[in-house]
């Protein structure tokens, strides 16, 4: 009888008031719910489908929120006036900014990427006859014999794969469609969301702190401050280095006089938003267009390019975006090719800013658990 008496006792010491173990069993818990439900359709089904269509929405709308809301609050303390009538401004700027480039930037692009659409073909094939060429010289054959591999078999499965893959980019035009009709549908609707989250945004998280226990407020309020600050750090100075990057590429590229510039700087502005592995995805296109035009102008675009990353990476990065994220380069490539693997395209775009929030998240619920189970006295003590 004792023994039976004594086994609650430690059972409710050793796990029941250890509140590390509480919290596992309630994820555990939390995952098997989440298992049960999963296998039954109809209750994830219309769960997935409207977060799926909400998803684009929100967010073009929260990276709106974070580049327009430091106009707003600024033309409301300057001219001192209501938040509506500031926002309501802050729209017809835009909406005449957008006029202004449909009507003298968008003929200029729109020749340039259908000159360049015509004259694909007659790259490729140039492209082709001068690796031809230099496949059949003698140096090519000395390189082959020295390495010991058959070069034509590489050029073969790379054929090949290019085949595969003008295939399935032809079969998946249904779903490129589909993505368009997302893609219009957000744009949409991004206006109207973003007008109330620009008007009442502020006050968003003082609601989301209502359904939280009052005695985690203030840790929850200082966690939701620090994935602001990161989020919004990062989004405003990556899309100002971006932009940097694309205007610096148009004025090198006029300066040489390299065709289809227009097309080629903002295709690099747009892909510079993804950190380190986007600007080596944007040469690959200029990289093609000045070879096929001369060696020369192969040699200048790559002096342009590199002057224009060593500009980016020695002033504009530094006084733009500055330590803020504290992640190293490697942490934050690895967390890209992750995120890419995981989640398409959208997880590129969104790896460095998600890393960043579960940084934050995690380094408070380690630091909860290191206080809760005494060992932050500890090491405080240790320090006296």
């Amino acid at each position: 009888m004792e023994r039976l008496q004594v086994w609650p006792g430690k059972f409710k010491k050793f796990f029941l008031n250890n509140k590390f173990v509480v919290t596992l069993l309630i994820l555990l818990l939390t995952g098997v719910t989440i298992l049960v439900f999963s296998k039954i359709p109809f209750i994830f089904t219309p769960l997935s489908v409207l977060l799926h269509t909400i998803a684009a929405p929100l967010l073009l709308s929260g990276i709106a929120y974070y580049l327009l809301n430091p106009l707003v609050d600024l033309m409301g303390k300057r001219f001192r006036m209501k938040r509506v009538y500031a926002i309501i401004i802050l729209y017809l700027l835009i909406a005449g900014i957008i006029t202004l480039i449909l009507v003298m930037v968008i003929p200029i692009l729109r020749t340039q990427l259908s000159g360049l659409i015509d004259e694909f073909p007659r790259y490729s094939d140039l492209i082709q006859e001068r690796f031809m060429n230099l496949t059949g010289s003698e140096f090519f054959g000395q390189v082959q014999d020295s390495i010991g591999t058959n070069l034509s078999e590489i050029t073969s499965k790379i054929t090949a794969w290019g085949t595969s893959f003008l295939n399935n980019a032809l079969t998946g035009v249904g779903s490129f469609v589909g993505a368009v009709t997302e893609i219009v549908l957000a744009v949409v609707t991004t206006p109207f969301i973003l007008f109330y989250l620009l008007r009442d945004g502020k006050r968003l998280p003082d609601y989301i702190l209502k359904f939280v226990p009052t005695a985690l407020q203030p840790q929850t309020r200082m966690v939701m401050s620090e994935m602001n600050a990161q989020v919004s750090s990062y989004i405003r100075g990556q899309i100002i280095v971006s932009c940097c990057i694309g205007a610096l590429l148009y004025i090198g590229y006029l300066i040489i006089g390299l065709e289809y510039s227009l097309v080629l700087a903002i295709a690099a502005a747009c892909t510079a938003v993804v950190p380190y592995l986007g600007p080596a995805i944007a040469i690959t296109p200029a990289l093609i267009v000045a070879m096929v035009t001369s060696p020369f102008m192969l040699l200048k675009m790559i002096i342009v390019w590199t002057a224009v990353q060593l500009i980016e990476g020695k002033f504009i990065s530094p006084q733009i975006m500055g330590k803020s994220l504290k992640i190293h380069p490697i942490t934050i490539i690895f967390v890209i090719i992750f995120a890419g693997k995981m989640f398409g395209v959208l997880g590129i775009i969104l790896a460095v800013p998600g890393y960043a929030v579960l940084k934050v998240v995690f380094t408070h619920i380690f630091q909860w658990f290191r206080f809760q189970s005494g060992l932050y006295k500890q090491i405080e003590e240790n320090k006296e």
